[in-house]
């Protein structure tokens, strides 16, 4: 494949038309999980994976993605520059031996900023900030929201700034500016610093009710909520035969707009290495995709019981990203959709933008929000909790609006 220089490990075709996918190129070396960071990154940017080609040799890696803009993104315009700068980053460098130690060179943790922003409120207003904030490129990590009795609304953002320019007084003069000019006089107040020991109170939901947690996170009661018919369902087949070398995987499942992101966050986390992939355009609503994998020692995966496991993990994770429920907290209506945390520690993207969007798009109104962690047996997920405002105009006691509620969030999430 040949050494590119630096400039050259991300190339993108943009887009001729409206109706035609741009193309993004990837050529670096090969690094565990390296798919899955860049997909993530390219959700981030509030882009769609239409089709994905992936080969690797385990030292040098060549990825093409075809995207498009997601139907719930803003109008606003993509920074491509940007884009390509954040995938580079992500991509291991060129010049350095084959033989490097990844787990020495993982990226570090961006330093994490407190914004605290005042404001007078009005409906929608908090997907508005979010909007906003996604589109500064900013990766919204925790958030408190409280509503005060004479009708301000106070949010903690927790972020971490995408093109790392936080640390100059320019970058977060120029944020605070830019809020004040977009929400002009609903705006009261805001300041951005670097977050202190506030933080460490909002990591994980020790007030989570046990029968809540039971509820959000039991896959008998996710079940009964989704849409069980055959054209929600999801098929994978072994086959050791095709290759000496590699386990294909044949999937075929319902398209959502994570699909691609999710199979290689399973992959990622299962240790599982694709030496080659396909991710097809969808047909009619479905996709195929074809992967050809190894486990982490370079063996192909014949162990039944492995196979059953790998199967059933993709399957789930593929029909359901995402846990939805609408429950009682005493006098109140509360909102909680769950998502599992990569294994590095990493949250999905654009959870929150898509769930306020939901909401806004309902009438509903949010009367607090926030971002925490919580455990299971098994994982550890993260999970936005939103108490809704009994006293908006859209009526959300009855068991019918709450149906509704879940089923506009799930398919918001879905890109359904």
């Amino acid at each position: 494949m040949g050494i590119p220089t630096s400039d050259d490990v991300v190339l993108i075709q943009h887009a001729k038309t409206s109706a035609d996918p741009s193309v993004v190129t990837v050529n670096c070396p090969d690094k565990a999980g390296l798919g899955c960071d860049l997909c993530r990154i390219i959700l981030e940017f509030g882009l769609s994976i239409t089709r994905a080609d992936f080969s690797t040799d385990g030292r040098w890696c060549y990825i093409v993605f075809w995207v498009v803009p997601d139907s719930t993104s803003s109008s606003h315009k993509l920074d491509w520059d940007s884009l390509k700068n954040r995938l580079s980053f992500a991509s291991p460098p060129c010049l350095i031996p084959f033989y490097f130690d990844q787990k020495s060179n993982g990226p570090s943790l961006p330093p994490l900023y407190l914004l605290k922003f005042c404001f007078v409120d009005r409906k929608g207003l908090l997907h508005d900030v979010t909007k906003v904030l996604t589109e500064l490129q900013f990766t919204i990590q925790r958030v408190k929201v409280m509503t005060t009795p004479d009708g301000k609304v106070v949010d903690l953002f927790f972020i971490t700034d995408g093109m790392e320019l936080l640390l100059t007084e320019k970058r977060r003069v120029d944020t605070c500016r830019h809020l004040f000019a977009v929400f002009k006089e609903y705006c009261i107040s805001c300041e951005l610093q670097l977050a202190g020991p506030e933080y460490e109170s909002l990591q994980n939901f020790s007030s989570l009710p046990l029968t809540i947690a039971e509820e959000l996170f039991s896959s008998c009661t996710q079940a009964i909520l989704m849409d069980t018919s055959s054209s929600k369902k999801a098929s994978v087949t072994v086959d050791n035969h095709l290759s000496p070398a590699h386990t294909l995987l044949q999937i075929q499942c319902i398209d959502q707009k994570g699909l691609f992101y999710d199979i290689l966050r399973t992959s990622k986390d299962c240790d599982i290495q694709i030496a080659y992939g396909r991710f097809s355009s969808s047909v009619k609503g479905h996709r195929n995709v074809d992967l050809f994998i190894q486990q982490s020692d370079g063996k192909k995966i014949i162990d039944p019981k492995l196979q059953l496991t790998l199967c059933s993990r993709l399957k789930a994770e593929m029909l359901h990203p995402f846990r939805v429920i609408v429950v009682n907290q005493g006098p109140d209506t509360e909102l909680l959709v769950a998502n599992p945390v990569e294994l590095c520690g990493k949250g999905r993207p654009r959870v929150f933008y898509d769930v306020t969007l939901a909401l806004k798009t309902l009438g509903i109104c949010i009367f607090s929000a926030k971002i925490g962690r919580h455990s299971t047996e098994d994982r550890q997920w993260e999970v936005y909790r939103f108490l809704l405002d009994e006293n908006c105009e859209v009526p959300i006691a009855s068991a019918k609006s709450r149906k509704q509620i879940v089923d506009r969030v799930r398919k918001t999430l879905m890109g359904w």
